[in-house]
């Protein structure tokens, strides 16, 4: 089962307001990865399902935040069946991301009061998300919908919390552009976790996200 709790996980995505996403299929290097991260000051990391036997090394890579990275919050996205979602649960999944609405993921992370978080590319998509209890939706794909649609999407419904991913990039400009465009926090990928990356350089990023996103917040 999750190690925290649904507001805690929450508060850790208000509190640093970013999420870097990967994909690893060698554990080490899935470790390493999330070591750095760690290392620069996030407390959540997204580990993305997108390769065979992705749930072991999920699994793995759990058990060692939960040894050696202590606050770390680790999720599972790219989930798309109840299925999955019950594995990844049962491996220990703090919270989940999906790239689209899907009901019946939101009715087995409800019942284990799971943080999961939406994948939506419109504002019916995002309304039904938060029917159905999405505390903060995923704008998916961002690079396709830019910061302009989330200003367009808050000026009708202030209340929603949107987090896009995909588009962000570790750069002032483009944290500038989001941030003020009024989103709750960024989903970063290959932009922040290069393939190559040494683990030094991704602390690196990390840290120079995490300060740039509190100074532009005012915190």
């Amino acid at each position: 089962m999750a190690k925290f709790s649904k507001f805690e996980v929450l508060q850790k995505l208000y509190s640093t307001r970013l999420v870097p996403l990967f994909y690893e299929s060698d554990t080490d290097k899935a470790i390493a990865i999330a070591t750095a991260c760690y290392e620069g000051g996030a407390r959540l990391l997204e580990f993305t399902n997108r390769g065979d036997f992705a749930h072991e090394v999920f699994a793995e890579l759990v058990k060692h935040c939960r040894k050696h990275l202590p606050e770390m919050a680790v999720g599972v996205g790219s989930l798309q069946d109840a299925a999955s979602t019950a594995l990844f649960l049962q491996c220990g999944a703090d919270f989940v991301v999906t790239p689209c609405f899907q009901e019946d993921i939101a009715c087995i992370c409800n019942r284990r009061a799971v943080p999961w978080i939406s994948g939506c590319a419109t504002l019916t998509e995002m309304s039904r998300a938060l029917e159905a209890g999405a505390e903060v939706v995923k704008l998916f794909p961002g690079e396709l919908l830019g910061p302009a649609f989330v200003k367009g999407a808050l000026a009708p419904m202030p209340w929603l919390q949107i987090m896009p991913t995909g588009g962000v990039e570790p750069t002032d400009e483009s944290l500038r552009d989001w941030f003020g465009s009024g989103v709750v926090a960024v989903g970063m990928g290959s932009k922040l976790i290069g393939r190559d990356a040494a683990p030094e350089e991704i602390t690196q990023k990390v840290a120079f996200c995490l300060q740039t996103i509190q100074a532009l917040k005012g915190h």
